[in-house]
Order: structure tokens, then C-alpha cells, then sequence
């Protein structure tokens, strides 16, 4: 049968009354989820952005392949078009023995005439750059790129490009076990301040029973209390981590420009419609928590 509206205005009235004669109780059930949810917040930005870090690194990742020296144009030319066909390959630039050369004299400054010092030839080989869609299939390209023919060496610092994957995909596993703790955490705290609300009010609920009022009944102004307090949290959350990211950017691109951080404030939307929603879903399970397992309603 559903609810009647004069019920539902009842549970709404007694959940704000409750906060009201509770006041300095609830507002430190609004702070426990301010904060809980701040922090929790300010690490699903700091696992975004060390994502964002590491993705960006990840892309940076290159493969050279060195052709042998002697290699004719035509052969040069034909590999490149093997290279483009190898899956997984995203881009293929061929830098010219005589790029390379005056690469290198660029090193070495104008002061040296490199080309006199190497009696007028170029020893540098042609050799491609290579790029990979994912920067995973990067050792699968290496060993087809291997295969193939006039391919003197391939590089592409294997020992470095292995550590960095791994460092990557622990920090990911690692960021989402750690906003799981914290999201416990803040459903175990508001279950605990909302727990010192019930048993204040624990003879009001037994006289509630002793006059049969159901177990839902006594249940959702308690509940509706848990998810106002909620909301209130999750808005100061909410407020405080756009205003502070704003703020943290503004420093650390003043500071370190060449830092690959997230400068799309969408991130900020992202992380707000995580944290909204979550401050009454926590208010709930914690008011739900503590009167299932204290009052044994």
C-alpha cells in the first residue's frame, strides 16, 4: 500500500526536528562527512591525476628501429610500409640518415665541424620512430618489428618501459583499494554519530514499539535524518574540493608548467557527481547500520 502523503510529512518533520534538537550532534555528523568525503575526494583527484601522469609518460614511450647503414632508399621506403602494417602500430616517422647527422652536429655545437671530422660521410643509419596505439602492445610490436628485414637493432629502453608499466598499473590497483578503505571508513564514522543519536533517543523509539508502530516506522525519520546530514557533508565536500583544486592548479602551474596534470575542470564534475551522491547513500547505510544492529528493531 503506498505511503500516504501525511506519513512521509511526518518522517520529514521528525527528521528535521531531530537535527534541530541535536543540533551540535549534527553538526558534527555534517563534519565527520565533510571531511571523510574531503579526503576521500582529494585522493580520487590525486589517483586521477597520477592516472593522467602515467598515461601521459606511457604515451611518450618510442621505439627506434636502426637499419643497417648500407640499407638503398628503396629498401628504406618499403619497410616504413611494413612498419604502418604491423597491428598496433599507430604512427611510423622515418628520420633520415642526414636528419640524424645534423642532429648531431646540433649537439655538439657549431664550433665543431662534425662532417670534416668524419672525412665528409655519414656512418648514422636511417632509422624509424615508431609509436603504439596502446603503449602495452609495445613489446608484441618490438618482436614482429625484429622479423623483419634490413632491421639492425631496435630500441626502445626495455628494462625502463617494464618498470614503468608495472609502477603504473600498481598505482591504479592501489588508488582503488585505498578509496575503498576510505569510503568504509566514512560509513563506519556517520554510523557512529548517528548510533549517539538513536541512543538518545532510545526511549522515545521503545514507547514507539510498546504502542506498535512498525519497524519501518521508527526506521525512516532516523534514515531521512542520516541522508540530510549526508547531503550537507557531501555540498561542503563538494564546495571545498572544487574551490581547493582550483586554487592547487593555479599554484602548481604558476610553479610547474610542465607538470602533466588534469587542467580540465571537468575532472571537478566527475568527482562531485562521486561525492554528492555519496554523502546521503553513506547517511543511509549509517543511520541503517546502527538500527539494525543496536536498537534489533
Amino acid at each position: 500500500m503506498p505511503m500516504k502523503v501525511k506519513t512521509i510529512g511526518y518522517f520529514f518533520t521528525q527528521a528535521l526536528k531531530s537535527i534541530l534538537r541535536n543540533f551540535w550532534m549534527s553538526l558534527a555528523s555534517v563534519a565527520t562527512v565533510a571531511v571523510s568525503l574531503i579526503i576521500l575526494g582529494a585522493f580520487i583527484l590525486l589517483t586521477a591525476n597520477t592516472n593522467y601522469i602515467a598515461q601521459a609518460v606511457e604515451q611518450d614511450v618510442e621505439i627506434a628501429v636502426f637499419l643497417y647503414v648500407d640499407t638503398p632508399e628503396n629498401k628504406v621506403k618499403a619497410l616504413g610500409d611494413k612498419l604502418e602494417d604491423i597491428s598496433g602500430v599507430d604512427s611510423v616517422e622515418l628520420i633520415p640518415k642526414e636528419e640524424g647527422l645534423r642532429q648531431l652536429s646540433k649537439q655538439f655545437g657549431e664550433e665543431h665541424d662534425l662532417v670534416s671530422a668524419l672525412g665528409g660521410e655519414n656512418p648514422l643509419p636511417d632509422y624509424y620512430i615508431v609509436k603504439a596505439e596502446e603503449p602495452q602492445q609495445v613489446s608484441t610490436i618490438v618482436k614482429e618489428i625484429e622479423k623483419l628485414p634490413h632491421v639492425e637493432k631496435v630500441n626502445y629502453g626495455q628494462g625502463v618501459v617494464e618498470k614503468l608499466f608495472s609502477i603504473t598499473r600498481w598505482i591504479r590497483i592501489g588508488g582503488i583499494v585505498v578509496v575503498a578503505v576510505l569510503a568504509a571508513c566514512t560509513v563506519f564514522l556517520i554510523a557512529v554519530t548517528i548510533r549517539l543519536t538513536v541512543y538518545a533517543r532510545r526511549k522515545e523509539v521503545n514507547i514507539m514499539k510498546s504502542v506498535g508502530a512498525t519497524n519501518w516506522f521508527i526506521r525512516w525519520p532516523f534514515l531521512l535524518e542520516g541522508i540530510f546530514l549526508g547531503f550537507f557533508g557531501a555540498l561542503i565536500a563538494s564546495t571545498v574540493l572544487y574551490f581547493s583544486y582550483i586554487i592547487f592548479l593555479d599554484k602548481i602551474t604558476a610553479a610547474m608548467s610542465f607538470l602533466p596534470i588534469q587542467r580540465d575542470l571537468s575532472i571537478l564534475k566527475n568527482v562531485a557527481l562521486v561525492v554528492l551522491p555519496s554523502g546521503p547513500l553513506i547517511g543511509f547505510l549509517g543511520s541503517f547500520l546502527s538500527l539494525q544492529r543496536y536498537l534489533k528493531i
